[in-house]
């Protein structure tokens, strides 16, 4: 896939990037458990869909643009609201009564390496070196250290581990899908907007068709927890990893995949009182190595 060059952007843009993306991505995790499991996930989900999908729209119409699609617009929100939206939500959700949160967890963490192969072949600048292969490679045994002793925890089923696997092909699709956006139709900003509104639309239909709209009434107890998942947690990282995908490519966005459970175990140290382990620590620094490794690769000179 051959495309108008784009300059390569910084080293400190790109960690940059991936720090902010990680750092609000990884408090979700926090902001989730502090609504004590009150609120169905399908409900959650449209919620936290929409509220990100407002402040998008405020940033959107900030920026002196109307948040209405544009007729080349809907095709890419639509698949990147499905892909990156309510497919793994609802995917998730349903994963997670089959199988425990290690094991999905390491499913999920394939993603940078599905995305980095696929990305090989579609992307010229993308083009895999030993460096960034070793770095990816390195990532994974990170979060597996990470993870740890969930990792053996029991149970699950076919169609639980399928459903994960389905998740991590849905975001590693939707991270290829982005970078491949035209640039008349590729502001990071409206196509963060615009995965929002169509994951947190669908995400609504779904929950008043299955579970009703007493399905919502627990998010009423909840709201400083909601609104910072919706606009902490959601609206400000999609939008900087948007940015990202556009100027750095999806390998290297896809690293946030790997800094997310670090993120999220330190928040849980700090905000929950929750045990830090030396496992734990020796996971993250490897993460780190690994993530370090990949976004200091130089990207491959485009073909001509």
């Amino acid at each position: 896939m051959t495309e108008q060059a784009r300059p390569s952007p910084s080293r400190a843009f790109v960690a940059g990037h991936l720090l902010v993306c990680s750092f609000f991505w990884g408090s979700s995790f926090l902001f989730i458990k502090l609504t004590g499991g009150a609120i169905s996930p399908l409900a959650l989900a449209a919620s936290r869909g929409l509220i990100g999908a407002a402040a998008l729209a405020a940033y959107v119409v900030w920026l002196g643009q109307s948040p209405i699609p544009r007729r080349d617009e809907i095709w890419h929100w639509l698949v990147l609201g499905t892909t990156n939206g309510w497919v793994p939500n609802v995917l998730v959700a349903y994963a997670l009564v089959q199988l425990a949160s290690g094991p999905a967890a390491m499913i999920q963490a394939g993603g940078p390496l599905v995305t980095a192969v696929f990305a090989h072949f579609l992307f010229s600048e993308e083009r895999m070196g030993l460096r960034r292969l070793a770095g990816i490679l390195l990532g994974m045994a990170g979060v597996a250290l990470l993870i740890g002793p969930r990792l053996v925890e029991g149970g699950g089923t076919a169609l639980g581990v399928l459903a994960m696997v389905g998740v991590m092909l849905g975001y590693s699709g939707g991270n290829l899908y982005a970078r491949a956006v035209p640039a008349s139709a590729g502001d990071p900003a409206r196509l963060a907007l615009g995965q929002q509104v169509v994951s947190g639309l669908v995400a609504l239909v779904l929950t008043l068709v299955f579970a009703g709209p007493a399905a919502f009434a627990p998010v009423a107890d909840h709201v400083p927890a909601m609104l910072a998942l919706g606009l902490l947690a959601t609206a400000i990282p999609m939008a900087v990893f948007m940015r990202l995908i556009r100027a750095a490519g999806p390998t290297r966005a896809a690293m946030t995949g790997y800094l997310v459970p670090s993120v999220a175990t330190i928040l849980g140290i700090v905000v929950l009182g929750e045990t830090l382990e030396l496992r734990q620590v020796v996971g993250g620094c490897i993460i780190l190595a690994g993530v370090f490794l990949v976004t200091t690769s130089r990207r491959a000179a485009k073909s001509a």
